[in-house]
């Protein structure tokens, strides 16, 4: 019994040695490297503060292993630095140590170089260091100046960049800091995605920032003017977290974000004690992103991004020409040019770009002149020629001297302005901002600034003749005051009432047509079934959509308060968010939050705004509008019904969170109640049940079928209604009925999504085969919301589907249905 009990003892004490060794081991850490130390695979380089830590990895399913730095006390394991990003170790072998020479060398299999500083400069006592800020330095201990560092990783960045980092050009030193995006989530070497401020030192252009996709240019956040880049006029508003600033001398060419103090940062970001950010290239999304962590949510979030819409792929309206947002088409012709092919232009292919309307007169150069354009993105930098000590006017004649010379502006727009940069050529990747960007003065024939002229002269005469008119108006009005403002008393009481009960703030016209710029078109974002929807911006700087009830729009009265009603009881991140209303006489006005993305429409039934979701941004756009569903059906304090789910009515904010809009036509049940009856159909052909559509009868199942529709739209990339195949003579619904009981459903995702190399097929194709399920004939055979969540999520086994509605039809409507109850479609434009 007793040698049991010792060989048992014996076991333990083992054990417990055992675990104290692996732990030294899994936990040894170094504060610092010197020469003839050696740090291997399972040990690591850990910053003074404990912030950062360099050490080996292995990316995702990849076995391989790299050294790099990633955050230390974050639970989502980020990488923000790669040393050996194409030379992987394909076992634990590695280590890292100084060498003879005093370079940081690492080394792999067979004592095999994989990496090292290469650095020219000799240290009497190297030492390498793993700072605060994610910088790895290697400098000399005996040097007075800590700073003056021998080599640093700062120097040489992978896909990220970090607050204080310099990004740029080290002109002395024929250094180009740039970023470029991992090929894949586990393969770190470089992408094709690539990031970097580029310059003709030799002929003076004007540095500007680029994102390029190969060698093409594929985005352009544009040239430092002295208050932000020209392409991300906002980027220094007031609500930022950061600072920026910029270098250009003939030394460097880098910019510089950092975030800003504690106080600040305290007042913007609640319940944070810090903030931890990133700049990162992100080569699945084709994105530059500007995260921040959220440690009470233990996510990386989206603080901004580029591309954020169309209008910031390069030279998307090609040359001589402007992309405007709010406008439908985005793009156009920069006044006193016109279309190089009109034909094209009306088919919104745009990469000819315009022509001017008149030829310069060049060499008689006192018949041309210039024309001020405002709020503008400048063009693409890369013909220019650039003077930072003249003034406007000297800008303006040194321009005109030059036959070649298309355009100038200030270097630096602050103050009075200063510089001096020339543009020679056609220009390119203009666009136009509501707020902010800069000026521009485009060079124009004689005869165009005549014209110019007349316009201004024509305006001012009006103007003065208005004033006139007014005054004489003022006495007439004078007379007529005391009658309007006893109507106005009672008008505004008869209001009062009737908006009492309304529980959201009451907007003054007033308020609203000045935000809007008196409603004007330039504002307008486009037109649905009950009236035009305007951009706006108020006082305070937020940003707003206004939608104005057409008079002769299906939505009265009763339509226009059941929606405020609704939507102020709502609160759900994909359901849109609303502000306020208005009523002022015959107008009634919603104010909603502002989505700079437009609608869902807009994106995937274009081929070229469809490359722009690939699909994981699709999956999550399609999850987003499930939860928002199953929010209005079964969470909401009161059951509603949405009658009117389509693309259109699904709006995209900054981040491509997608939100359910339009509750103009929404029904709401109480307790138990799933379903009801109405003599007046509303909605949209193509996404209506059958059982609506034909007998009136609306439940949580027709909204079930509207998202089906939906969901194989989002797939597919094609229309729901108008959809005709020719080789099958069937509509979308009977085409993924067919393809998917043939067993090729893949050929009816888009096809831009089967060029992406990291497309999940496997989840495109359940999501068709749910959709299938959504649209089933018979209600009862459809799911409801919260089973289809658990299907997207693959926590449920799919039944196979029964045909489905309107399987026959390649012609959703055509003939007579002889409908027995009153109808109201509505057909809607983009916004």
């Amino acid at each position: 019994m007793s040698l049991k009990i010792m060989e048992f003892l014996s076991f333990m004490v083992a054990f417990v040695v055992l675990r104290l060794s692996l732990s030294r081991t899994t936990l040894a850490s170094l504060a610092t490297i010197r020469p003839s130390e050696f740090m291997r695979d399972n040990t690591t380089l850990v910053s003074t503060e404990g912030l950062f830590e360099l050490g080996f990895f292995s990316p995702g399913s990849s076995k391989n292993h790299y050294l790099g730095i990633w955050y230390k006390n974050i639970s989502v394991q980020t990488v923000v630095w790669v040393a050996n990003r194409c030379e992987p170790i394909s076992d634990s072998s590695g280590s890292l140590t100084i060498d003879d020479t005093g370079n940081l060398v690492l080394y792999g299999q067979n004592k095999r170089v994989v990496w090292s500083t290469n650095s020219t400069k000799q240290a009497r006592e190297p030492l390498v260091q793993l700072l605060d800020n994610g910088n790895l330095v290697l400098r000399d201990e005996k040097d007075e100046n800590t700073e003056n560092y021998l080599w640093e990783s700062f120097d040489y960045l992978t896909d990220t960049n970090l607050p204080g980092s310099k990004f740029g050009w080290d002109l002395r030193r024929g250094l180009e800091r740039r970023l470029s995006a991992w090929k894949s989530w586990d393969d770190p070497c470089d992408g094709d995605l690539t990031y970097g401020i580029e310059l003709d030192e030799q002929h003076h252009t004007y540095p500007q920032l680029i994102i390029r996709k190969g060698s093409a240019k594929f985005c352009r956040v544009g040239s430092w003017n002295g208050v932000s880049f020209s392409g991300h006029p906002n980027a220094r508003r007031a609500d930022s977290l950061f600072d920026y600033g910029f270098v250009y001398n003939d030394d460097e060419v880098y910019y510089v974000y950092d975030l800003k103090g504690k106080s600040v940062i305290s007042k913007l970001v609640k319940n944070e004690k810090s903030v931890i950010s990133r700049v990162v290239m992100n080569q699945t999304r084709s994105v530059l992103q500007l995260l921040v962590w959220i440690e009470s949510k233990k996510i990386w979030e989206t603080n901004s991004s580029v591309p954020k819409d169309e209008c910031d792929v390069y030279g998307i309206c090609g040359a001589n020409s402007v992309c405007v947002t709010t406008n439908n088409p985005v793009c156009q012709c920069l006044k006193r040019f016109k279309p190089h092919n009109q034909e094209n232009w009306k088919e919104m292919s745009w990469s000819e770009g315009c022509v001017r309307n008149n030829p310069l007169s060049c060499h008689d150069k006192e018949k041309d002149g210039f024309i001020r354009f405002s709020n503008l993105k400048v063009p693409d930098t890369e013909y220019t020629w650039v003077n930072k000590s003249m003034d406007l006017e000297e800008c303006r004649v040194k321009c005109l001297s030059n036959c070649s010379c298309m355009a100038y502006t200030n270097l630096d727009i602050r103050e009075k302005g200063s510089g001096c940069v020339l543009w020679f050529g056609d220009l390119f990747d203009i666009r136009e901002f509501q707020l902010g960007g800069q000026d521009l003065y485009i060079r124009m024939s004689a005869s165009e600034i005549v014209n110019h002229e007349k316009v201004r002269t024509d305006r001012k005469v009006k103007v003065e003749r208005a004033l006139i008119i007014t005054a004489i108006i003022v006495g007439l009005v004078g007379g007529m005051f005391l009658v309007g403002f006893y109507i106005r008393r009672r008008r505004y009481s008869y209001d009062k009432t009737q908006d009492e009960d309304l529980e959201l703030p009451l907007f003054d016209m007033h308020t609203i047509s000045t935000a809007t710029n008196n409603f004007s078109e330039n504002n307008k974002l486009g037109e649905g079934g009950f009236g035009p929807v305007y951009k706006g911006s108020l006082e305070e700087g937020q940003e707003i959509a206004v939608k104005r009830l057409s008079m002769c729009s299906g939505q009265g009265v009763d339509e226009f308060k059941n929606e405020i009603k609704l939507i102020a009881k709502l609160q759900h991140r994909n359901l849109v968010k609303i502000f306020g209303y208005c009523i002022h006489r015959e107008d009634k006005l919603l104010i909603y939050e502002y989505m700079p993305n437009k609608s869902l429409d807009y994106f995937i039934f274009d081929e070229r705004q469809s490359r722009l979701i690939l699909w994981p941004k699709r999956f999550e756009i399609i999850c987003g509008i499930a939860k928002g569903i199953l929010y209005l059906h079964h969470d909401s304090r009161l059951r509603i019904i949405h009658r009117d789910l389509k693309a259109s009515n699904v709006l995209l904010d900054e981040a491509m969170i997608p939100k359910i809009s339009d509750f103009g036509l929404a029904r709401t049940f109480g307790g138990d109640q799933i379903e009801g009856n109405t003599n007046k159909v509303v909605g949209t052909y193509g996404y209506m049940a059958p059982e609506y559509a034909f007998n009136g009868l609306f439940s949580i199942k027709s909204d079930v079928f509207s998202f089906g529709i939906l969901m194989i739209e989002i797939v597919s990339g094609k229309k729901g209604r108008g959809f005709y195949d020719e080789n099958s003579s069937l509509n979308l619904i009977g085409l993924a009925w067919t393809l998917m009981k043939e067993g090729n459903a893949f050929k009816l995702v888009d096809k831009c999504l089967l060029e992406d190399p990291y497309n999940n097929m496997e989840e495109a194709l359940r999501c068709i085969h749910i959709g299938l399920l959504c649209v089933q004939q018979n209600s009862i055979d459809r799911p409801n919301m919260s089973s289809v969540i658990l299907m997207l999520s693959g926590e449920r086994v799919l039944p196979q589907p029964k045909p489905p509605a309107y399987f026959a039809d390649t012609d959703l409507w055509k003939g007579d249905h002889s409908l027995s109850c009153n109808t109201c479609i509505t057909d809607v434009e983009p916004r």
